[in-house]
C-alpha cells in the first residue's frame, strides 16, 4: 500500500485569514468580519439545535452563547470549549 500526503506550503504572499471583529446580532447569529474585509452573518442555531452532545447543547443558553471572544483570530467560547475552523465560518459550512 502506498501512502501519500499532501501539504500546503505557505509562501510570503499566502494570505492567512483571521476574524477581526464579531458582533452578536441575536438568536444565535454573529456578524463576522475577516482580515480580508469579507463580512458574513453566521447563524449557529441549526448547528447547536442538531447537536446531541451536551458540551455543545449547553450553548443553546443564549446568555452563555453570547459570551464569545476573538482569540488569535479565532471565534472562541470559554477558553476553547467551543471553536470552529475559520474556513468553515468564512465559507458558510456551519
Amino acid at each position: 500500500m502506498k501512502i501519500t500526503e499532501e501539504y500546503t506550503i505557505l509562501t510570503e504572499d499566502t494570505e492567512v485569514i483571521d476574524i477581526t471583529s464579531a458582533r452578536y446580532i441575536g438568536d444565535y447569529a454573529i456578524r463576522l468580519t475577516f482580515s480580508d474585509g469579507f463580512e458574513k452573518l453566521v447563524d449557529f442555531k441549526p448547528f447547536l439545535s442538531k447537536s446531541l452532545h451536551p458540551s455543545i447543547r449547553k450553548y443553546l443558553d443564549e446568555n452563555l452563547f453570547s459570551k464569545f471572544e476573538i482569540i488569535d483570530g479565532n471565534l472562541n467560547w470559554n477558553d476553547y470549549d467551543l471553536i470552529f475552523p475559520i474556513d468553515d465560518l468564512y465559507n458558510g459550512k456551519i
